[in-house]
């Protein structure tokens, strides 16, 4: 038990430079909200839901982190600051990392029936400050959700997802076999669309436009004479 502690404390720190000793890590919000989480899913899993959702609303309490009993989370599951709620059908794979004010929300099905309505996050997945994933989708195995993207389709493995609605964009290989990247973007990277291809495509087409008025002008320089000779003719 205590070896466990202290090897999600360490996983903790590797990815979290700030606290000085393992015992800061231990004041951590994140930390409390998945011991609390561990006690009310064992709870909810022996169908003891008023105690379990008892646990919780402590633990929300206390935390500002929402996790409801029904989400599996796996091993060294870190949420660093806070202010995250976690729905019941989440699943959480393992060393996953998620950042303050995310949701991983779920969707209201018509049925009224509940089913999976939450997002499953594949091992080592990062999500962003202020990420919203929505719905019974899955975030594949090292895939990474930008700050403020709002996912609501599967994201392929490895892949990192951006803006509002998120979409995909290719970081270098170097980047991609990283271990850890804080915030789920690459800093060292754009994270944006290629705006440079953008530009180029636009001088491309005011060359293009410039060619062509150029073409015209020429033409109507060869028209022009052909008339005059044509009305010499006519007199």
């Amino acid at each position: 038990m205590l070896e466990r502690l202290i090897s999600y404390l360490d996983s903790v720190h590797a990815r979290d430079p700030a606290p000085r000793s393992r015992w800061e890590i231990l004041l951590y919000p994140g930390v409390w909200a998945l011991g609390f989480h561990r006690v009310a899913h064992w709870l909810f899993e022996t169908e003891l839901y008023f105690l379990a959702r008892f646990v919780n609303h402590l633990s929300r309490w206390l935390t500002a982190i929402d996790i409801h009993p029904g989400a599996k989370i796996g091993k060294n599951f870190f949420i660093d600051h806070g202010f995250t709620v976690i729905g019941e059908t989440a699943e959480i794979g393992d060393n996953v990392t998620i950042y303050q004010c995310v949701t991983l929300g779920g969707t209201n099905p018509t049925s009224g029936v509940g089913g999976k309505r939450h997002p499953t996050l594949c091992d080592n997945v990062i999500i962003g400050s202020g990420a919203q994933v929505i719905g019974p989708i899955t975030v594949g195995e090292r895939a990474r959700v930008g700050a403020n993207a709002v996912v609501t389709d599967d994201v392929p493995e490895g892949a990192t997802m951006v803006g509002l609605k998120a979409r995909s964009t290719l970081v270098p290989a170097e980047t991609w076999l990283r271990e850890f990247i804080p915030y789920g973007t690459p800093c060292d990277e754009p994270c944006e669309p290629d705006y440079s291809r953008v530009e180029a495509l636009e001088r491309e087409l005011a060359a293009l436009r410039a060619e062509l008025q150029s073409l015209r002008q020429h033409q109507l320089g060869q028209e022009a004479p052909v008339t005059k000779r044509k009305s010499g003719t006519d007199s």
